[in-house]
């Protein structure tokens, strides 16, 4: 029997018991059982798999969800790792969490500088307007890349991994409006569009997680006013746009 932290995160009952319904679903034909234990600390989902093909369900898990690193002691400088957005309360650095729980919960932080130099060509941009532009939102998925550690004190810093900045500036040079959907999977949006009938709308749907989607407009497309379309079938999900024209206005490209 094995318990793993999946790398991902539930916000209630309900998104619980998907997950753990699709795992089960995953494993039918093998011997094996999966149990979802909760997600008791930063909303981390907590599985337990157990039988004779734990080992084919456990790569199964860590290939198509990933799992935390759990630990510190797992994690080295230059190691690139997928977080969640925390709650964008300091102005002086974007905090991630990337599933280092034990023995206590340690979080990344993105200075204030390093995102001005990576996102806005090193322009005195506030945390604030950053993540206006970059459509950057508690609990969004993002990926880093550590830079340093200081475990007594509690510190992880980081940067953006490399990808991430790139698919960043791909949807910028894309200049199509991109509508980001926290709270949903993608068979949940995937019904919401036959459903409101904008399916021609869209050009691209990419899952940033089991509960994140992103859906690419089309040229001409706007992404907020899909918003009152969409977000009467999916009351629990929050909506947030990035706007490649007002980022590239910024930058002045």
């Amino acid at each position: 029997m094995t318990k793993l932290v999946l790398l991902s995160k539930a916000f209630n009952q309900g998104q619980l018991k998907q997950i753990e319904a699709s795992l089960q679903a995953s494993f039918e034909d093998l011997d094996v059982q999966v149990k979802v234990l909760g997600n008791p600390i930063n909303k981390w989902v907590q599985v337990e798999v157990s039988g004779e093909d734990e080992a084919v369900a456990k790569s199964y898990i860590n290939k198509q969800i990933g799992t935390c690193p759990n630990s510190a002691d797992n994690v080295t400088v230059g190691s690139e790792l997928k977080g969640y957005i925390q709650k964008m309360g300091s102005p002086e650095a974007l905090t991630v969490d990337v599933g280092i729980i034990e023995p206590k919960t340690i979080y990344t932080t993105i200075p204030l500088a390093t995102l001005q130099s990576q996102l806005v060509n090193g322009q005195n941009a506030s945390l604030k307007k950053i993540a206006e532009l970059y459509a950057f939102n508690s609990d969004l998925p993002i990926n880093v890349k550590v830079l340093g550690l200081n475990v007594e004190e509690d510190k992880l810093q980081a940067q953006l991994s490399d990808a991430q900045v790139e698919k960043l500036k791909n949807w910028k040079d894309s200049l199509l409006d991109r509508l980001i959907i926290l709270g949903s999977t993608v068979d949940d949006v995937t019904l919401t569009l036959e459903r409101t009938r904008l399916t021609r709308d869209i050009i691209g749907r990419e899952e940033l997680g089991l509960f994140e989607q992103v859906l690419t407009c089309k040229l001409g497309t706007d992404a907020a006013g899909l918003i009152p379309k969409i977000g009467r079938y999916m009351r629990n999900a929050r909506f947030v746009v990035f706007n490649p024209k007002k980022l590239v206005s910024f930058l002045g490209e």
